[in-house]
């Protein structure tokens, strides 16, 4: 039981679209991320994801529509819906997710991390 300082965790990294794993809680991995640019379109069977914008903000796309997420927003995006965020800018994110959630859902690509970090 030990406090968490974000900065000082997103400090520790540089690389876009490569989550780390700050904490478990209940069955999911709390991790950060920061994006930059276009990632790939893709979709989790069986798990839901939370992005939480830390800082700055991205665009979140779905085959249907485009959602804006700005800093202290949260998106939800259910299982089953294939979805890619795009940040013009750099963005900080907060994910929260189930443990078994690969980045890139079932594609398999340059984008994929299996084995993440820990910070």
């Amino acid at each position: 039981m030990k406090k968490i300082n974000i900065n000082e965790k997103l400090s520790l990294f540089d690389e876009y679209w490569n989550p780390k794993i700050v904490r478990e809680l209940n069955n999911q991995h709390i991790k950060l991320a920061k994006f930059k640019g276009e990632f790939i379109w893709h979709k989790h069977e069986n798990e839901d994801e939370m992005f939480y914008v830390l800082k700055g903000s991205f665009v979140m796309e779905f085959r249907d529509r485009k959602e804006q997420v700005n800093e202290n927003e949260f998106l939800i995006v259910p299982k089953g819906v294939e979805h890619r965020p795009v940040a013009e800018k750099e963005v900080s994110v907060m994910l929260f997710e189930p443990i078994s959630t690969v980045n890139t859902g079932a594609k398999k690509n340059n984008f994929t991390k299996i084995d993440l970090d820990k910070i």
